[in-house]
């Protein structure tokens, strides 16, 4: 992986780049050098703030929280007892991005960091993960599970102060292999209710809108 009055993330993003926007959740690990890492790099109470802003404020003190070393490497910054994984902003990336998602979509989002991380194509990512989903070697939660992201500018967020400005929320329930006549739920993106995006594939998901 951010609608009754055109809202300002539907402004800022058009309706096709909402994939584009969706699929952020899934980098993180990019190559950048030490010296960069260590300018860019914010420390890891200050990244922890960060992440868990996405999620609504009751889910964010037991989140887990994995984000960036000085070395620019994805690490662990906090292990924690809740039900949430929150990955931190990627300091090699020019756009703030933060998300949080369901511990059980961990095999899934751990499985594309590690492809990315050895240099595969993006369009071959989801292949090679799908592939492994229908064989039983990747496991896939078997009921509904929620993924937030807050996108925005490389300024969106203050570290002094731990607030988050002009940032563009999104929020998403995956289903694996849900289609429209499982859910009941358009596959035609909307601006005015929830759809179904990517149906009937492992990676199927209820996009809601951010007005909600």
């Amino acid at each position: 992986m951010q609608i009754p009055r055109i809202p300002t993330f539907i402004r800022a993003f058009p309706m096709p780049k909402i994939v584009a926007v969706c699929a952020l959740f899934v980098a993180a690990s990019a190559t950048m050098s030490s010296v960069d890492a260590q300018v860019q790099q914010l420390p890891p109470e200050q990244q922890i703030t960060a992440a868990v802003l996405p999620l609504p404020q009751g889910m964010r003190e037991g989140a887990t929280v994995l984000g960036y070393n000085t070395e620019g490497k994805l690490v662990s910054l906090r292990s924690g007892k809740g039900d949430m994984v929150c990955l931190a902003d990627d300091p090699a990336q020019e756009r703030f991005h933060v998300a949080c998602y369901h511990r059980s979509l961990e095999p899934f989002m751990a499985r594309g960091r590690a492809l990315r991380a050895r240099g595969t194509k993006r369009d071959q990512i989801d292949t090679l993960r799908y592939s492994e989903i229908r064989s039983g070697k990747l496991k896939m939660p078997r009921t509904p599970a929620s993924l937030y992201s807050l996108t925005g500018e490389s300024d969106a967020f203050d570290a002094a102060s731990g607030t988050l400005t002009k940032a563009s929320p999104l929020h998403v329930v995956y289903i694996p292999f849900a289609t429209e006549k499982s859910t009941g739920l358009s596959a035609v993106p909307s601006d005015k209710m929830a759809w179904l995006m990517f149906p009937g594939t492992p990676k199927a998901h209820i996009m809601f809108v951010p007005s909600m």
